[in-house]
């Protein structure tokens, strides 16, 4: 992972082998981040992503490997407890189809390009039992 800082702006360059979710929590940690919106584009060839199932409270986890284009990748960082919290969705373009859902996991195997738009706020996550999911706390 590479990064350049300008103002609120941070724009990261994903290489060959990093993982998506591991490379922003590290940058989160690095510049002290405590809130932020993410998009990008890119290409994987292992991912995981998930969608939730409100009936159970639980997502459903489906592993992709094959070569696909990050046709966008958008969400948002904030913090639980302290601790980096990433809550991003993403859309996979492959030959065999169009994914989107959850990010679990991605592993990129060309490049990703990610803009992290820095807010000057400090937003907290709680679980709410009800939904199941942990809500921002504004």
């Amino acid at each position: 992972m590479e990064y350049k800082v300008s103002g609120t702006k941070v724009v990261v360059r994903l290489n060959k082998g990093d993982e998506i979710i591991s490379s922003l929590y590290n940058l989160m940690e690095e510049l002290n981040i405590s809130c932020a919106s993410v998009s990008g584009i890119g290409a994987t060839d292992d991912a995981t992503i998930g969608i939730y199932k409100a009936s159970n409270k639980k997502y459903v986890k489906y592993d992709l490997k094959e070569d696909m284009e990050i046709t966008s990748l958008v969400g948002n960082l904030t913090r639980q407890n302290g601790a980096p919290y990433l809550h991003l969705h993403i859309n996979l373009a492959g030959f065999n189809g169009v994914y989107g859902g959850h990010l679990n996991r991605a592993v990129i195997s060309v490049t990703a390009e990610i803009i992290v738009d820095v807010i000057d706020l400090k937003v907290d996550r709680k679980m709410d039992e009800e939904i199941g999911i942990n809500l921002m706390v504004l």
